[in-house]
């Protein structure tokens, strides 16, 4: 039975993939900070109690600026595979508080890589890197673009992406960035922009809001589903060799098309309802985000089921039916017809 330990479990990324690899059969660890009220909303539905019997999941105390600990963890469980997904991971945010946002972001990714290093075993990593990453760099942007960070957590992330290559090199670890670009679901933080626009176009139908705030308009993503990127961190772990690999749909979409995505699945005009916030907006801007994912298509011949309009219909099902509001069900039918025989649990 292999082990895998995920920084960052309770998060989007991590509790999907915690579901992926126990249908796999692994043990899985996950590193929680410990706090005054509940914060394993995403993954208790996989969570057993440890007096039970045949349990595969474990959550041990922890953080990634506490290196001792980060150690006597990767010492204690000696996993087989490392998945860092653990981050100050909002961009607006790491314009407010950059210093934090290098300690956990960047700094976080040397202590575990260090942990790794000193066991002296032989442990397969994988880094969270991302497309913000490229910043300013003209789309479409690929594993050999030329990166052009455009904000503390961008730059943060750019340290890890380094530190990773470099340990790969240095001292033959194991180690591999994935850079995977905007990855949604039902299960993303209610601040990033993906799931404020379609909590607020629920929110807005039941009469529970009257207005969506936001930023600018015009920046453009490459927005994917993320169920189908956690398969993609495991694949990558799975080959002989260590690399990088650019994941993403190939296309890109402003923030205007997803908020007229969103309240027009709704049946809702959004100018009726969308107003201008300038603390939304970004110092520095990333104004168009686009995957070249020729290497991922050529080496795991992958490539992405759910395209963005898709993506909005399972979003808005999913908060509905979380509102108490009846879904409208598109998304619904469009998960059983892609994925009929999914390993995640139905949002």
């Amino acid at each position: 039975m292999k082990k895998a330990l995920i920084t960052g479990i309770t998060g989007q990324d991590g509790s999907y993939l915690a579901e992926l690899l126990l249908s796999k059969g692994y043990e899985v660890h996950g590193i929680i900070r410990r706090a005054s009220t509940f914060n394993t909303a995403r993954i208790n539905h996989i969570y057993v109690d440890q007096h039970s019997k045949g349990v595969k999941l474990f959550l041990h105390f922890g953080d990634i600026s506490d290196a001792e600990q980060i150690n006597n963890i990767v010492f204690n469980i000696k996993p087989d595979e490392v998945y860092h997904l653990a981050a100050q991971s909002h961009v607006r945010v790491s314009f407010d508080i950059p210093e934090y946002t290098g300690n956990i972001t960047g700094l976080g990714t040397t202590r575990i890589l260090e942990a790794i290093r000193r066991s002296g075993r032989k442990i397969k990593f994988y880094q969270a890197s991302s497309s913000e990453m490229f910043g300013s760099a003209l789309p479409p942007q690929s594993e050999t673009t030329q990166f052009q960070p455009q904000s503390p957590y961008a730059c943060a992330k750019l340290y890890s992406y380094w530190l990773t290559k470099n340990y790969r090199d240095g001292y033959n670890i194991f180690a591999c960035n994935g850079i995977l670009f905007n990855h949604e679901s039902p299960r993303r933080g209610e601040t990033f922009v993906s799931r404020k626009v379609t909590r607020a176009v629920v929110n807005i139908l039941a009469g529970k809001q009257d207005k969506l705030y936001l930023g600018n308009l015009e920046a453009k993503r490459d927005w994917g589903y993320a169920p189908e990127y956690v398969e993609m961190m495991w694949k990558i772990l799975q080959q002989d060799k260590p690399d990088d690999y650019v994941t993403g749909t190939g296309e890109s979409h402003s923030v205007r098309e997803l908020v007229e995505e969103a309240f027009g699945y709704v049946g809702l005009k959004w100018k009726n309802y969308v107003c201008i916030d300038q603390r939304y907006f970004r110092p520095t801007e990333v104004n168009c985000l686009i995957a070249d994912i020729k290497k991922v298509k050529k080496v795991f011949k992958w490539q992405s089921k759910i395209k963005f309009n898709d993506l909005v219909k399972i979003m808005i099902d999913a908060d509905m039916r979380a509102s108490g509001v009846e879904p409208i069900g598109e998304g619904d039918k469009l998960l059983q017809k892609k994925f009929p025989n999914r390993w995640w649990k139905a949002d």
